[in-house]
C-alpha cells in the first residue's frame, strides 16, 4: 500500500489503538488486509441496511452519523472527525451475535467533506482481540456511546415534550452555510457588483484576492451608503476595495450554531463569512439562522433579553440545557466555555440593564454621568460554567465637588439593584463583598486612582489578596470612552506599583504548585490524598499570567486572551504557551467534570479530587498539567 511510503500517514496509524504495540513487520502486514477510501462531499459511507464486513478509520475530513426521516430528513446523530472510528454498530456482529431482522440497521454515514479513510476489516480485529488494550479501547468506546445515545435520546424526548419538535440542539456552521459563496476581485467596478448581488438574489458579496484570502465584504447597504447616498451617481471610478468593509468578522466552519449566533449579535452584524484554514468556504447570514431555527434554539435568547425581574430565574435553567448539551457532545472545554461565556455576558448584561430601568421607574432619575461595569472573578476570566457567587464593581466618571455627592448617592443605588436583580437570576451573594453595592468596589476614576495606589503602599497579604480578585476585571457594560480611559488609568498605576507586582510575584514564588512525582505521591500515602484544582492549579496559573499581563500593559482581558497576547509579544516562548493553554484545559475539564457530576445528583459542588479513585492516565494528566503551572511560576519569577 501507499501508506507505508507517507510516514506521517504510517506513524499516525501506528499509533491508533487498534495497532499500538505491533512490530513493523506485524504492521505492514495488517496494512497489506487494509483499503484506503476516497469519498467525496455528500457521498454515502454506509447505507442503512448496508452488511458491516470492518472498521473504518478517519485519516482526514469529517462524517455524519444520521437516520432518515419522514421526506428524506436527515437527523444528524453525531459528527466524526480524523482519528475516530465508522462502524461500531457492527461489533455485535463480529462478536458472535445472531443479526435480528427486526432490529435492521438504520444508521447511515455521509462525508460531510472529501473524507479519506482507512478500512479495516473484521480480519485485523480478530487478530488484536487477544490484546488487553485493544479490547479496553473498543469496550471504553461502546460504553461512551451507549451513555452518550441515552442521554441524547432522553434529552431529545424533554425537548420533543416542551417544545413539540425534535432537532438536534447543536447544529454546526457547515451545515447552515451558502456554499459556494459568490466572491470578486478588489478591482471589480460598482456596477458590476451591484448586478452580480441582483443577478444572484444575495445582499452580500466577498472580496477576495488572487490567494482566495478574505479581504473584505460588500453589503447592499454599503453600496446605498457609500456609493448612492455619498457621490450620487458619479461611481464609475469607483471598485470593490474603494466600499468594502476591510477584515470583516468571520467564523469557523466548524464552529456551533449558539457561537455563530451570539457572533452575528455581539459584534451588530448579518453576515458572517464562514473560513476553512484561511480560504473562504462560505457565508452564514443572520436571516439564515433564523430561518433555520426551531423554538428550543431561539428559547434560550429570547428568555435572556425578553425576561422581567419576575421571570430571571428561569434564565438559569435554560442555559444549563445548553450546557448539557454541550456538555454531552463531548466538544473541547475552551470551545465550551466560550459558547457559554457569551450567555453569561448576555444574561450579566441584561441584568445592568433593568436595573438601571428600574431605577428609572422608581423615579430616581437615568445615570447622571457615564459610568461602566465590570465582572471579576470566573466570569471575568471566561471559564464560569455554572453560576457562581458575584464578583463585580463599577466605575464612573469624575464630577465637580457641588455634584459628588448627588452622583455617588445615585450609583449606590444602582450597585443595590445590579446586585439584587443578579441574585435574581441565580448568582448568590459573594461571601466577601466583592460587589457593587459595597462602596469599596464602586467609584469615580479618581476614587478607583486612590484605591489602587493604597493597595500598593500597603502589600500586605490582604491587599494582594484584592489586587489578584481586581486584575481579573473584565468590562461587561457602560460607555466604551469611559471604559478605556479606567484602563489607562490601571496600567499608569501598575507602572508605577512593581514592588506591589513583585510582592504577588513572591507569593507565588513561595506557594510552589505540588508535583505528583514519586516521592510527592509517597508523601500523599502518608498524609494528603487530595489536591483542589482550584488551589492548586487555576488560581496559581491565574496570578501569574495577571502579573506578566500587568508588567507588559495587558489588563481586562479572559485568561485565553491574556495567554494569547503574552505569546505575541513574545513575553511567554512558543512551547511553554502551548503547554499552558493543553494545562489550562486539563484544569478546566477537570473542574467542570467534578462540579457537574455534583450538579446530577444534587450535591454540593466541590473542587477537590481524591487521587485515589483516578485511573492512571488521569494521574498522568494532572500530573503534566501541573509540573507546566509550576514551570509557569518560576518563568514568572525570572521574568522580575
Amino acid at each position: 500500500m501507499i501508506i507505508d511510503k507517507n510516514v506521517e500517514l504510517y506513524a499516525l496509524i501506528h499509533k491508533h489503538p487498534l495497532f499500538a504495540g505491533t512490530t513493523d513487520n506485524e504492521f505492514l502486514e495488517m496494512l497489506q488486509e487494509c483499503e484506503l477510501k476516497f469519498y467525496r462531499k455528500a457521498d454515502r459511507v454506509l447505507y442503512a441496511k448496508t452488511e458491516r464486513q470492518g472498521l473504518l478509520l478517519i485519516l482526514k475530513g469529517v462524517a455524519e452519523v444520521f437516520v432518515s426521516g419522514e421526506n428524506d430528513k436527515k437527523e444528524i446523530l453525531e459528527i466524526l472527525q480524523a482519528n475516530e472510528m465508522i462502524g461500531f454498530s457492527g461489533l455485535a456482529h463480529f462478536l458472535g451475535e445472531p443479526v435480528d431482522p427486526a432490529h435492521s440497521l438504520t444508521v447511515e454515514v455521509e462525508a460531510a467533506e472529501d473524507l479519506h479513510c482507512l478500512e479495516i476489516p473484521y480480519t485485523i480485529l480478530r487478530k488484536r482481540w487477544e490484546d488487553e488494550e485493544v479490547r479496553e479501547f473498543f469496550l471504553r468506546k461502546v460504553a461512551v456511546r451507549l451513555r452518550d445515545l441515552y442521554t441524547s435520546l432522553a434529552e431529545q424526548m424533554k425537548k420533543a415534550a416542551e417544545w413539540g419538535e425534535s432537532e438536534p440542539f447543536v447544529r454546526r456552521v457547515q451545515d447552515l452555510m451558502q456554499s459556494p459563496v459568490i466572491t470578486i476581485n478588489p478591482h471589480e467596478s460598482v456596477q458590476a457588483i451591484a448586478k452580480k448581488m441582483v443577478d444572484h438574489g444575495i445582499s452580500s458579496i466577498l472580496v477576495i484576492d488572487d490567494h482566495e484570502k478574505l479581504m473584505g465584504i460588500i453589503t447592499d447597504k454599503d453600496i446605498v451608503r457609500r456609493v448612492v447616498a455619498e457621490r450620487g451617481m458619479q461611481t464609475l471610478e469607483l471598485q470593490a476595495k474603494d466600499i468594502m468593509t476591510p477584515n470583516p468578522i468571520t467564523i469557523s466552519r466548524t464552529a456551533y450554531y449558539y457561537e455563530a449566533l451570539s457572533t452575528l449579535f455581539t459584534n451588530g452584524v448579518k453576515h458572517l463569512p464562514v473560513i476553512d484554514e484561511e480560504r473562504v468556504v462560505g457565508i452564514v447570514t443572520l436571516s439564515t439562522l433564523l430561518a433555520k431555527k426551531n423554538r428550543g434554539q431561539m428559547s434560550i435568547l429570547k428568555k435572556i433579553e425578553q425576561s422581567s425581574f419576575e421571570n430571571l430565574p428561569t434564565v438559569k435553567n435554560a442555559i444549563y440545557d445548553v450546557l448539557s448539551s454541550l456538555i454531552n457532545d463531548d466538544i473541547s472545554t475552551i470551545h465550551l466555555l466560550e459558547i457559554i461565556t457569551k450567555l453569561y455576558d448576555r444574561l450579566a448584561r441584561h441584568c445592568v440593564s433593568l436595573a438601571v430601568q428600574s431605577l428609572e421607574k422608581q423615579k430616581k432619575g437615568r445615570p447622571p454621568v457615564s459610568f461602566a461595569w465590570y465582572a471579576m472573578g470566573s466570569g471575568a476570566r471566561g471559564e464560569q460554567f455554572m453560576l457562581t457567587d458575584q464578583d463585580h464593581f463599577l466605575v464612573y466618571a469624575d464630577m465637580d465637588a457641588e455634584n459628588k455627592e448627588k452622583v455617588d448617592e445615585y450609583f449606590a443605588l444602582l450597585g443595590e439593584e445590579i446586585v439584587k436583580h443578579l441574585h435574581q437570576a441565580g448568582y448568590s451573594l459573594c461571601k466577601g463583598k466583592m460587589m457593587a453595592n459595597n462602596p469599596d468596589w464602586r467609584g469615580s476614576i479618581t476614587d478607583w486612582k486612590e484605591r489602587l495606589k493604597n493597595w500598593a503602599l500597603k502589600a500586605t497579604d490582604e491587599q494582594i489578596l484584592l489586587g489578584q480578585n481586581f486584575l481579573s476585571f473584565r468590562f461587561l457594560y457602560g460607555e466604551d470612552t469611559l471604559h478605556d480611559e479606567f484602563v489607562e488609568m490601571v496600567k499608569n498605576k501598575l507602572k508605577v506599583s512593581q514592588t506591589f507586582l513583585y510582592y504577588m510575584a513572591q507569593q507565588e514564588r513561595e506557594k510552589l504548585v505540588p508535583q505528583l512525582d514519586q516521592s510527592f505521591l509517597g508523601m500523599f500515602k502518608a498524609k494528603t490524598k487530595v489536591i483542589d484544582i482550584k488551589k492548586h492549579a487555576l488560581f496559581p496559573l491565574h496570578h501569574c499570567l495577571q502579573v506578566l499581563g500587568a508588567l507588559n500593559g495587558i489588563v481586562g482581558v479572559t485568561t485565553m486572551q491574556l495567554l494569547n497576547e503574552l505569546r505575541m509579544k513574545q513575553v511567554l516562548y512558543e512551547s511553554l504557551a502551548n503547554d499552558l493553554r493543553h494545562a489550562y484545559e486539563v484544569a478546566l475539564k477537570t473542574r467542570i467534570r467534578l462540579s457537574w457530576e455534583k450538579h446530577l445528583k444534587g450535591e454540593k459542588a466541590t473542587t477537590e479530587i481524591d487521587l485515589t479513585k483516578l485511573p492512571s492516565w488521569m494521574k498522568d494528566e494532572l500530573h503534566g498539567m501541573l509540573k507546566t503551572i509550576r514551570e509557569l511560576q518560576f518563568h514568572l519569577v525570572n521574568k522580575l
